[in-house]
């Protein structure tokens, strides 16, 4: 005679498998958040082209060479800004042009 599952026993299995459901999503969002932002990453958000890091007063930019952007990562303004203000570009031209010449 073949034995009947208990209710607890179904409840434990649906439980269990509503959790390893659970676990799948959570893993194929993150493959997709990842695999989205691979597709994204370093492309320029106006034309799509590839962006490339160049130095603009001593902080890294990132520049488009589709449509001549630049962008600028979290903080790298306020950077700008301080090395403007702190005239240190000032400082090291006036001290190489103080150098003496071989």
């Amino acid at each position: 005679m073949p034995v009947k599952p208990s209710n607890p026993e179904s409840e434990y299995f649906l439980k269990l498998d509503a959790e390893l459901i659970k676990e799948h999503r959570t893993r194929l969002n993150a493959e997709r958040e990842r695999t989205e932002r691979k597709a994204h990453y370093m492309k320029c958000p106006k034309c799509g082209a590839d962006l490339t890091e160049t130095d603009y007063h001593h902080v890294k930019v990132d520049f488009c060479q589709g449509c001549r952007g630049m962008w600028l990562d979290a903080g790298e303004v306020e950077m700008i800004r301080h090395v403007k203000e702190s005239n240190i570009d000032v400082f090291l031209r006036d001290l190489i042009k103080g150098l003496p010449r071989k």
